[in-house]
């Protein structure tokens, strides 16, 4: 049996290992969701292209959206379709990702701060990746100062399993004075926080619905969607992976940045002695 790259009865690596070694959770192979229909499919590509254009829609404006375009759909889809996605709109509001009621929320560090330095705040995030005929789910973490992506996973499910294993790549580099996320409970989970508070972690969240606290993941997501998902279209999760992986190679080690006086992010993430000069610092507010 094979379902693209990975052979579960292989001689010599475990599965276990091919999912790690195609940054892919364990449950993506044992846990394969159903397909959605041909038309939930077409909603979703929409609605994916119109949060990435405008991440303050909400379901109500999305219907609306949808309907002069022609499709016979209620809010009550819209929304369902958008909980599945992980879309909430980004303006203050009750939260589709909520935390567990059990789990800890901490506060958001990094209002005033500035950012001197590689490893001084990571952040992580999750999005929408759509597919032919499905879509799964892209965690990424990220370096704030160089914006360098230290490591990536994808998964079929928002299970806290693929974010405990992105989160373990990236610490593979080194670790952060501060990590920030959002509310989700993937990231509000005690796997997770007591993952970062081990290694002596100062964690930070995002106020709900400022998607601004985040705000550096949520331009990477538009570079990533815009330059690499929407242009060539995936069929299938391995393709899926394929392209990400060629794309975050780009993105890293050719791709210029003009806050970073058009230098790479991996250069700047390397060079750990460098200080951003004043006019490159960014002042969060």
């Amino acid at each position: 049996m094979r379902w693209g790259w990975i052979e579960p009865d292989h001689p010599a690596v475990s599965l276990a290992v091919q999912c790690q070694l195609l940054r892919l959770s364990r449950s993506t192979w044992y846990e394969r969701a159903s397909a959605p229909s041909a038309l939930n499919v077409e909603l979703m590509r929409r609605l994916d292209e119109e949060y990435t254009a405008h991440p303050f829609y909400g379901s109500r404006r999305m219907t609306a959206v949808l309907r002069r375009s022609g499709y016979a759909v209620n809010r009550k889809r819209v929304r369902r379709l958008m909980q599945q996605m992980g879309l909430a709109a980004i303006y203050p509001k009750p939260a589709l990702s909520r935390p567990d009621p059990d789990h800890r929320l901490y506060p958001y560090l990094l209002r005033g701060v500035t950012v001197t330095g590689p490893d001084h705040v990571w952040s992580t995030d999750i999005t929408y990746i759509r597919l032919l005929r499905g879509f799964v789910y892209l965690a990424a973490i990220l370096d704030w100062y160089s914006r360098k992506v230290l490591a990536w996973r994808l998964s079929n499910t928002l299970e806290t399993r693929f974010c405990l294993d992105c989160l373990d790549e990236a610490l593979r580099w080194g670790q952060p004075s501060i990590f920030n996320s959002d509310q989700g409970a993937q990231f509000t989970s005690t796997a997770f926080t007591d993952r970062l508070a081990q290694v002596g972690i100062r964690i930070s969240m995002d106020g709900r619905g400022r998607a601004h606290d985040n705000i550096f993941v949520e331009r990477l997501w538009r570079s990533v969607k815009y330059e690499e998902v929407y242009p060539n279209g995936y069929g299938t999760l391995d393709d899926a992976h394929h392209g990400l992986h060629r794309y975050f190679e780009f993105y890293n080690h050719q791709r210029p940045h003009q806050a970073l006086g058009y230098r790479t992010p991996a250069e700047v993430y390397a060079d750990r002695a460098v200080i951003l000069s004043p006019r490159n610092a960014e002042v969060l507010s």
